[in-house]
């Protein structure tokens, strides 16, 4: 029920204009053929902006127990050229909008969601999205 409450007021708080910077970021780079694996990222992220509490975002190679394309050599170069083509720009709107939120002591959490967000923001390539019971059992 908190979770629910938490992604009402956090859609209201930005969320849904920072899941839409990451859906534009995605259809960009979706636009060509190259920028495919960058897209899949980014709509991921999107979604996870939408409604960020009770999920969480871990590495693809811990939750699965293999590598794969995105959590090795291919996606650390992936998310370097991320990170020059909209990773900064995307990273600096929840860093703004985290502040924005930390401005009263109730929105501390949000703002504390957006800050989250804008470190994963920075390499997004090899990430999933799971829910926070489940990332505790990756992590043990």
């Amino acid at each position: 029920m908190l979770s629910l409450i938490g992604n009402i007021i956090w859609f209201l708080l930005g969320g849904v204009f920072m899941a839409l910077g990451w859906f534009l970021a995605g259809c960009l780079m979706a636009i060509s053929i190259i920028g495919l694996p960058w897209a899949r990222a980014a709509f991921v992220i999107a979604k996870f902006c939408l409604v960020p509490f009770g999920r969480t975002l871990v590495r693809r190679d811990l939750l699965t127990g293999r590598r794969d394309v995105g959590t090795g050599v291919l996606g650390f170069i992936g998310n370097i050229i991320w990170f020059v083509f909209a990773g900064w720009w995307l990273a600096i709107g929840h860093v703004l909008s985290g502040l924005a939120c930390c401005v009263t002591i109730i929105g501390i959490p949000w703002g504390w969601q957006h800050l989250k967000i804008a470190a994963i923001t920075l390499a997004p390539i090899g990430m999933a999205v799971v829910p926070i019971n489940q990332a505790e059992r990756v992590e043990r």
